[in-house]
């Protein structure tokens, strides 16, 4: 996608939720072969069981659940569910930062935890509180930091995902018009 990436302290999040690029049928988690590259960059282990990889899988779904609608009952839910598999209490460091206490030392959960950490501390409040996404497109829900002033970007890609959806609206509003001369 051609959005600028995230703030650093979004990284975390934006990383771990494209890597599935639903649009195109990739997916980083899928395979134990792809997953211990992504895993291994960030600190991870070298090889994962696939039960490892259904939990990323499922926790990085969640958080981008959550990012589609944040509001839903049903994201909130998960997402807390989410945070307590994977965290305990949170306590505060001595910089002043949120860190969320491991639940379990397993190098998934670390990995897990850390991106939720980056989602509570800078994702949830302050100035990029609702700048964080998921595009609007269901068939591609790529996570993109929206730079526009009004924080109202839909699209991570307006040449595509935005060019989908005109065009579909354009095609029902012309199938739905009476036709002239007929």
């Amino acid at each position: 996608m051609r959005r600028n990436p995230a703030p650093p302290e979004l990284e975390p999040v934006e990383a771990f939720c494209n890597t599935a690029a639903l649009l195109h049928g990739e997916d980083e988690l899928a395979r134990p072969e792809t997953a211990s590259g992504w895993l291994r960059a960030r600190g991870g282990p070298e090889a994962v069981s696939p039960a490892e990889l259904a939990a990323l899988t499922e926790a990085r779904e969640t958080v981008r659940a959550f990012l589609v609608e944040r509001s839903s009952p049903g994201a909130l839910d998960a997402l807390n569910r989410l945070i307590h598999s994977v965290a305990g209490a949170p306590v505060v460091r001595p910089d002043g930062t949120l860190a969320l206490s491991p639940a379990t030392g397993e190098p998934v959960a670390r990995i897990v935890r850390e991106v939720l950490e980056a989602l509570l501390r800078d994702g949830l409040t302050g100035r990029h509180a609702t700048r964080l996404k998921a595009c609007a497109a269901p068939e591609c829900r790529w996570v993109f930091y929206d730079r526009a002033p009004s924080s109202n970007g839909l699209w991570c890609d307006m040449d595509v995902c935005g060019a989908r959806h005109k065009m579909r609206a354009y095609r029902a509003r012309t199938a739905a018009a009476p036709r002239r001369g007929a």
